[in-house]
């Protein structure tokens, strides 16, 4: 099966296009809005239809999501500010090269952050507490991309990762919680921002990580589950990462995503015959540039950051420019 690009395309510029006031589903998920948008973004970036969405307007949305009194991006206007939609927010516009506006926002954005993070090293999603690890990775790499990532954050933050991970070799949310792929993803992802990926055993995780491919060619983020295109992403990238990737067999997990295409309307489900949405999409080819980029004619996907490679190689530039 091939992979029906343009129809992807047309699936995400659809999700912008037809969106009117009385259209139920858009209120009842305003809380994943920005989240939403790097999705899509990230989707037609990497299959090279920047111009999919108007940058302007995007741009736009993204700074009136602001949260002036907090120093973060809320998911959508006038809401809370919330750590991942503040680096969704980052992220959005980093990909556009934004640099000036993030220059502008960056003092309040690192006090933002590092008013999250617990004495235990543990950071809250926002003001009101919420622990996760989620929340680990959000911060590290919203802080990395800004060029303001500091021992006084990372070394706390290290402990409290650390004693997230399991007997399995797997991370959860919290110490003691049980081991998921999501979460894996989130952790190794801020060892290797904060270049500690040596404190883990990438054998043990690997082979945990590699356990996740079932029969259909799908990965899944628990033992016994069903598979979920999504993980895709969680699991390659981490085994990226930990120079593991190929313990995971490509053309089976290649067929399985391409098997979740709706080819005739565009976009892409967590399992075949479900319905499509944007958050499977990006994922969905994440994934597939992580295996074979050249092959779909895709940007190539840095596996730390999940944004394309030419625009993560801009960081050090950046952050050389602004200081």
């Amino acid at each position: 099966m091939a992979l029906v690009k343009e129809k992807h395309i047309q699936f995400i510029k659809s999700l912008n296009d037809d969106v009117t006031e009385q259209m139920i589903e858009y209120w009842l998920s305003e809380h994943l809005r920005l989240n939403g948008i790097y999705w899509g973004l990230t989707a037609v970036l990497l299959l090279q239809e920047p111009s999919t969405l108007d940058q302007q307007e995007v741009i736009k949305f993204v700074l009136k999501c602001w949260d002036l009194k907090q120093g973060g991006f809320a998911p959508f206007p006038r809401h809370d500010a919330h750590m991942l939609s503040t680096l969704s927010g980052i992220q959005i516009l980093a990909n556009y090269g934004a640099w000036d506006v993030l220059n502008e926002k960056k003092q309040d954005l690192v006090k933002f952050i590092k008013g999250l993070q617990l004495p235990n090293g543990s950071f809250q999603g926002d003001r009101f507490g919420e622990v996760d690890t989620r929340f680990s990775y959000n911060a590290v790499s919203s802080l990395a991309i800004l060029g303001e990532l500091t021992k006084d954050v990372t070394e706390p933050a290290l402990e409290f990762v650390l004693r997230c991970q399991n007997f399995d070799g797997g991370f959860g949310m919290v110490p003691g919680a049980e081991s998921h792929a999501a979460q894996v993803f989130t952790c190794i992802g801020f060892l290797a921002i904060t270049d500690n990926l040596h404190h883990i055993d990438v054998d043990k995780i690997g082979s945990w990580l590699s356990d996740r491919q079932v029969e259909s060619g799908g990965l899944n983020g628990r033992p016994e589950k069903l598979p979920d295109v999504c993980y895709s992403w969680w699991v390659l990238s981490s085994l990226a990462m930990i120079g593991k990737a190929h313990w995971i067999d490509f053309d089976k997990l290649e067929q399985y995503i391409l098997s979740c295409q709706d080819t005739e309307n565009g976009g892409i489900s967590d399992r075949p015959d479900n319905e499509c949405d944007v958050f499977h999409t990006c994922f969905g080819l994440t994934g597939l540039s992580l295996m074979n980029n050249e092959k779909y004619s895709m940007l190539s996907i840095d596996p730390i950051y999940c944004m394309p490679k030419e625009v993560t190689k801009k960081f050090d530039k950046w952050k050389q420019s602004t200081t």
